[in-house]
């Protein structure tokens, strides 16, 4: 990747979090990559609230993001993410398990910048992350305002 962009891993799933972690190192990704179990978590990190109260973020950021969370779901994350000024250019990979065409339309229409179905067998989910981690590699991307 050009330059030191952090990565926000919006996931719940713990297992499925590590597993995306070691399969972006397994591809030769080697940025920061910081894990969330919410997305209230990400969206008081992302704007300095809660816990990171008058902690300012690295940029620039990209963000992957599940969409079927408990509490706020991922698409409420990304509405409020690319609705608002200071974060709507961090470019938002939905990394989901759901594969309904109205809820990738959606995203689209949110402004997400790729949507990707998590494969659900395990050899087939790692391969993917690992494909994903190459293309990360060759990403830039803008600042956030």
């Amino acid at each position: 990747m050009t330059g030191a962009i952090t990565i926000l891993l919006v996931e719940d799933d713990e297992g499925h979090s590590h597993l995306i972690r070691k399969n972006l190192r397994r591809s030769g990704f080697t940025n920061e990559v910081i894990p969330f179990g919410n997305g209230q978590a990400v969206l008081d990190y992302l704007f300095s609230e809660g816990a990171y109260h008058g902690q300012a973020e690295p940029k620039p950021l990209l963000m992957l993001l599940d969409l079927n969370m408990p509490g706020l779901s991922g698409l409420q994350v990304l509405e409020r993410i690319k609705s608002d000024e200071r974060t709507r250019r961090i470019p938002v990979i939905i990394l989901t398990t759901t594969d309904d065409q109205r809820e990738m339309s959606r995203c689209y229409d949110l402004g997400c910048n790729l949507y990707i179905t998590k494969p659900v067998q395990y050899e087939d989910f790692a391969a993917a992350i690992r494909e994903l981690g190459l293309l990360l590699t060759i990403v830039t991307v803008p600042h956030a305002q």
